[in-house]
């Protein structure tokens, strides 16, 4: 069902997986990637799947320093060093271009989903960008000049060497998630991420370690989606979980986020919370891939 493949990112070599539509060079691609900690096997592989039956190319990939990509700090999460990973994995797709017709599609979901929000506006010539549950924040926040404050981070981003920015929020190294917060406090802390992550972490070869350190480096302007949205060029759906239970996702900011899109949008409320349809093959997890397929075809 796919190949092997992989790519340079920030100097690491990031790995993933190739799904060859049946008639790939007349087909779009799918770059697809994980939120917190997540690997390539745990659910989005399914997903992933079910795109390539639908007759879309995919390439899913595991972020710098977790699954089977390597990195110099494993198991540490930096949003602007997975947002450069998405960017290098886009222009490697493009180099292959005898694979696909030159229509790539962003695919990203939790913190993911966050970031093809704020990468979307800096990748030029995209097809389109589906942002699953998108982990956009709890503060809406508004720019005095919103030109300016993109201008910067797109300075910020382009400029690299993300590993040199200071530090303005480290946390960890710690669990990703516990059942025992008192105990054992960890990065995710409600129930349904615990289950969820040693259910899809738990299969054989997942390749998915209970550890993780958060860093935000501390910039002129945040790596945000409400600075990049409207700037965003490409059409833009945004599923979100209804009563989504993680604590720094609020529904409001989502909206806000959704709000200052003026490309071509579309939006869609799945029950389940943040993680109903991130079970393969249950009833929510098909209501997802219908919707984002129709959604994909419609733009493609």
């Amino acid at each position: 069902m796919f190949t092997e493949k992989e790519f340079l990112s920030e100097g690491s070599i990031l790995r993933g997986r190739w799904y060859a539509a049946q008639y790939g060079p007349e087909s779009p691609c799918i770059v697809m990637s994980h939120g917190t900690s997540a690997t390539v096997p745990m659910c989005l592989s399914e997903y992933a799947t079910e795109f390539q039956k639908k007759g879309f190319n995919v390439f899913l990939y595991d972020h710098v320093g977790f699954g089977k990509s390597q990195g110099q700090v494993r198991q540490t999460i930096n949003p602007w060093i997975q947002a450069r990973g998405i960017a290098d994995a886009v222009a490697h797709i493009r180099s292959e271009h005898h694979l696909h017709n030159k229509k790539i599609i962003l695919w990203g979901d939790s913190f993911a989903g966050m970031l093809v929000l704020a990468v979307g506006a800096l990748i030029n010539d995209l097809t389109g960008v589906v942002s699953f549950t998108a982990s956009c924040g709890l503060k809406i926040l508004n720019f005095e000049d919103p030109v300016s404050s993109f201008e910067k981070l797109k300075t910020i981003f382009n400029t690299g060497n993300f590993d040199e920015l200071e530090d303005g929020i480290r946390e960890g190294p710690m669990p990703v998630v516990s059942h025992n917060q008192e105990a054992s406090p960890s990065l995710l802390t409600p129930i349904q991420a615990f289950r969820w992550f040693i259910d899809q972490g738990g299969q054989w070869n997942s390749g998915w370690e209970n550890s993780v350190t958060r860093v935000i480096p501390k910039t002129d302007v945040p790596f945000s989606p409400l600075v990049t949205a409207p700037f965003i060029k490409a059409p833009v759906l945004m599923m979100i979980g209804r009563e989504d239970e993680m604590p720094l996702i609020s529904r409001e900011t989502q909206v806000a986020v959704y709000d200052r899109l003026k490309c071509r949008k579309e939006f869609y409320e799945i029950d389940g919370g943040h993680f109903g349809a991130l079970y393969p093959k249950s009833p929510l997890f098909y209501e997802a891939v219908s919707i984002q397929s129709a959604f994909i075809k419609s733009i493609t």
